[in-house]
């Protein structure tokens, strides 16, 4: 029954942070957008968004993701996992408060109540939203179930001596931390472990001192996952893994002396448990929860100043690797695999991605037109980088979209990958027509010819408004305005009339003699390359109709 106790439980967990991670993805991605230097603001972030989700180990992830791919600074990471610390004692509350009741009818029962309830919900439910909280209400009533079940087991273990009189026998402090990072590394949520000590407490199968202990090792158990993401990262990743686990070591070191230092000077009378059975008197389940919110908020007041020496200390500890062949190879800018983890955020991170595909694809046009209105070739080594990185962005995002797409993700986030691919697409191939122009160029040196004074002057006319078509493109793309897709529609209709312009001037010049045949069919295949950079340009801006 435990066992049966601890799965409905740890499934309650996982059903009810992915219902809120999808319910508050929007808010949830913009606040890890005001990620600042203000270490509070670290803090906040941390706590809200794991209150949020109701996972550490996500929001941990998810941070590790931000490092690994160099958006966030390992002081910020280090802030928003003190936070998380914090956030992650939300659960331990509230499965205190279930216990409340007496000999009436338990708040643990009314609440598992929820579970139907959400279920009927989200079985009648058209709308997405209702759906969502329909999940929410699912997983939170499950909690209560497995919490129920488990406390029920709890009472049978409590009545047999033999079980009683074993753990009774575990007192060393050391040894209990010990049991609840290992049991937490297993399981790999401290929520859960936390869950289980309050309903051991509650129900009298072991004292409030060694649900403190116990409720400290998960802090330490809770780094397992952080860790695994880490290891197998970059340098910065496994230095924000190690952030983690120093700060929860150095947490619970700095309280198993001031547990010694009470024990000493009371003469063995006084421990966490009698002091906290003071403060909050008659609620053994609510005195563990508080000891383990006291603690995380305790542990960061301590970590917080000492910031920059815990960053100092793990990039001493994990030096950098220098190789100039890794930097200059193609790679992934705002995407990294631990964010799979979370994939609200991830979703975020891919716009953010095809953002920057399409200023890389804007600063190879920018470079083909140069090279080809003054036949100068000296950044091509630039150039053929940023082909070459488009393309591997092709391949490297459509297989990530792929895979994100598997996920659970709200109806807005689904239509919205749809459409990525095909944007990532649409970027690729305005690389490919800049690629174009710059072959004209090569091919009119080759001839040792030029463009005329006026078609170089047409050529920058076209290069201005196709900057100014990215430059509505951009905003109407990130912040879905509609408005902004409008005026960039009236641009590339002006740059579809300028291309027709371009052609009948073409044909003056040739009936005048001022230019070649070779060298006009050059500057016609130009003018249509430019024309079709607009319309991939305008595809990007039209994917928000299906999402906004």
């Amino acid at each position: 029954m435990l066992t049966a106790g601890i799965g409905v439980f740890l499934v309650a967990c996982k059903a009810l942070s992915t219902n809120l991670e999808n319910a508050s993805s929007q808010k949830l991605k913009d606040l890890f957008a005001k990620t600042g230097k203000n270490k509070w603001i670290g803090v906040g972030i941390g706590t809200l968004g794991t209150a949020a989700i109701q996972s550490s180990g996500a929001i941990t992830v998810m941070v590790i993701g931000f490092v690994n791919v160099g958006i966030m600074s390992l002081a910020q990471a280090a802030t928003i996992i003190y936070g998380a610390n914090i956030g992650t004692t939300i659960t331990a509350q509230i499965v205190a408060l279930g216990m409340f009741g007496g000999n009436g009818i338990s708040a643990s029962i009314i609440f598992s109540a929820f579970a139907g309830i959400g279920v009927f919900i989200s079985m009648g439910a058209r709308h997405e939203r209702w759906k969502l909280i329909g999940g929410i209400l699912t997983g939170f009533g499950l909690l209560f179930v497995g919490l129920h079940i488990m406390s029920n087991a709890m009472e049978d273990f409590a009545s047999l001596d033999s079980v009683k009189d074993f753990l009774a026998s575990i007192s060393n402090p050391i040894l209990l931390v010990l049991i609840g990072t290992l049991l937490t590394a297993l399981i790999q949520s401290s929520s859960v472990l936390t869950s289980i000590a309050i309903t051991m407490v509650f129900s009298g199968l072991i004292t409030l001192d060694q649900g403190i202990y116990m409720t400290m090792g998960s802090n330490i158990g809770s780094c397992v996952v952080a860790l695994l993401a880490g290891m197998s990262s970059g340098t910065n990743a496994k230095r924000t893994a190690l952030i983690h686990l120093l700060f929860n070591v150095m947490g619970v070191a700095l309280f198993l002396f001031i547990a010694l230092m009470l024990h000493i000077f009371s003469g063995g009378h006084s421990s966490f448990g009698t002091v906290t059975d003071h403060l909050f008197p008659y609620a053994a389940q609510m005195q563990l929860a508080l000891f383990h919110t006291i603690f995380n908020v305790c542990t960061t007041l301590v970590a917080l100043p000492m910031t920059n020496l815990l960053v100092n200390t793990v990039t001493r500890m994990i030096p950098e690797v220098p190789s100039k062949q890794q930097a200059s190879q193609p790679h992934l800018y705002y995407l990294d695999e631990t964010m799979l983890r979370t994939p609200v955020v991830a979703v975020r991170q891919v716009k953010a991605e095809i953002e920057n595909m399409a200023e890389l694809a804007m600063a190879n046009f920018r470079r083909s037109i140069h090279i080809v209105t003054t036949l100068e070739f000296d950044d091509m080594d630039n150039f053929r980088a940023t082909e070459d990185e488009l393309n591997f962005l092709n391949s490297e995002v459509t297989r990530y979209v792929a895979k994100l797409s598997s996920k659970p993700l709200n109806k807005t986030d689904n239509k919205y990958l749809n459409t990525a691919i095909k944007s990532v697409s649409d970027m690729e191939r305005i690389g490919d027509y800049a690629e174009n122009i710059v072959e004209y160029a090569v091919s009119l040196k080759a001839q040792h010819s030029t463009f005329s004074a006026p078609a170089i002057m047409e050529i920058k006319e076209m290069k201005q408004l196709i900057e100014n078509l990215y430059g509505h493109i951009r905003k109407a793309y990130s912040e879905i305005s509609i408005a902004e897709l409008e005026n960039a529609n009236n641009v590339e209709e002006e740059i579809d009339r300028f291309t027709e312009t371009m052609e009948a001037r073409h044909i003056e010049r040739l009936v005048s003699g001022e230019c070649t045949a070779q060298v006009g069919a050059e500057y016609i295949s130009l003018a249509q390359n430019a024309e079709r950079i607009a319309d991939h340009l305008i595809n990007l801006g039209k994917s928000i109709r299906k999402f906004a």
